[in-house]
């Protein structure tokens, strides 16, 4: 936040506005309005504005009722009232219609100005602070709701297919009948392997400390030649690596393998299947302290109307592979934890793009 606060000062005597914005604007930025009108104007087009000083007798509308209104279209800049007639029903109605944070007597007082501002700064930050927790609490309570609803669904969906599978072999005495309840049964226990192992992560990453290592990009990519060899080969996919490293690069290896691990799997599940030119590229350049990570494919692409949604809780943009609904989240969580950043660039039937870049730590 700003150190100096900006303040808005509402006199209808031009003198009082010339005396105040030349005694501190030094100090802080200063806007004054002759006006209730002109002084709503301020307050639009100066969003960052966190104090507001208003004299009490305006004319078409007094200062309380001013700051009144303000609290509802306006509700965070810190209401400070001056006036020379401090009567006990001012004090009241101020308190009770305007909610002032403080009231200054005129003719004020330089000093009296400073420590007003200054409290009122301090109140201004805090409540602030409050807003936004508050506001990160509501949106993690949507989250649990959601997490709650989704566990629950994915956890039972093949576990259902399990024990269907399973009363139905109690029926059958043919071996090939229960070879194939066998496979469906497979089928369903590594779905539910699978959405563990990405809850795992999930954990992982809201919990987890980073561990900084070097990270060897060359070292790292053979790892994933390797995990994938037998996926691509069997389902005729051209993988592959390139790595441009010729620095040190310091980073957390488990957060960037759980990053390129989602990626490439989701590089692999979407390719084309009728297609004769499968391609999926893994590539890094490292310079000047950033590695800058590209997962290119050849793929189904991305409808442009779900890239802004494909980094959402749950969000799943095609039905043509199994999905958690997790990976692309992680992703984006274990990007947050690194300070890195993530682009796609998509066309449907055409292929996707991810370029994440991170700094060395």
């Amino acid at each position: 936040m700003h150190k100096s606060p900006e303040i808005l000062y509402i006199d209808d005597e031009t003198n009082n506005l010339i005396s105040f914005k030349a005694a501190f604007r030094y100090r802080y930025p200063i806007y004054t309005a002759t006006n209730t009108v002109e002084a709503r104007e301020i307050l639009r087009a100066n969003p960052d504005i966190r104090i507001i000083f208003c004299d009490q007798r305006m004319p078409g509308e007094m200062g309380i009722d001013f700051l009144h209104q303000m609290k509802k279209d306006f509700p965070r800049p810190i209401r400070i009232l001056l006036t020379a007639y401090a009567d006990m029903e001012t004090v009241v109605d101020a308190v009770n219609k305007g909610h002032i944070f403080r009231f200054v007597q005129k003719p004020w007082v330089e000093e009296e100005i400073i420590s007003s501002i200054e409290e009122a700064n301090k109140f201004y930050v805090a409540n602030s602070m409050l807003d936004i927790r508050n506001e990160e609490l509501q949106r993690a309570y949507d989250e649990l709701d959601k997490f709650a609803y989704s566990v629950s669904h994915d956890l039972r969906d093949p576990l259902t297919g399990v024990l269907s599978a399973i009363k139905l072999a109690f029926e059958f005495d043919s071996v090939e009948r229960i070879h194939e309840l066998l496979g469906l049964m497979e089928s369903s226990i590594l779905k539910l392997n699978s959405y563990i192992n990405s809850l795992h992560d999930y954990y992982l990453l809201k919990r987890g400390e980073l561990s900084i290592s070097d990270i060897d990009f060359s070292a790292l990519f053979e790892y994933f030649k390797d995990f994938y060899r037998i996926y691509t080969q069997s389902n005729n996919i051209q993988f592959t690596i390139s790595s441009t490293q010729n620095e040190e690069f310091k980073s957390d290896e488990i957060s960037l393998k759980l990053i390129i691990h989602n990626l490439l799997s989701n590089a692999f599940k979407y390719q084309k299947r009728d297609s004769d030119n499968k391609i999926v590229k893994l590539s890094v350049i490292v310079g000047n302290n950033i590695a800058t990570i590209q997962v290119k494919d050849t793929g189904i692409g991305i409808a442009e109307k779900d890239i802004g949604e494909i980094f959402k809780l749950f969000f799943r943009g095609s039905d043509q592979a199994e999905g958690t609904g997790f990976g692309l989240y992680n992703v984006k969580s274990a990007l947050a934890k690194l300070q890195g950043e993530i682009e796609v660039n998509s066309v449907e039937s055409m292929g996707t793009t991810f370029t994440v870049v991170i700094a060395s730590k």
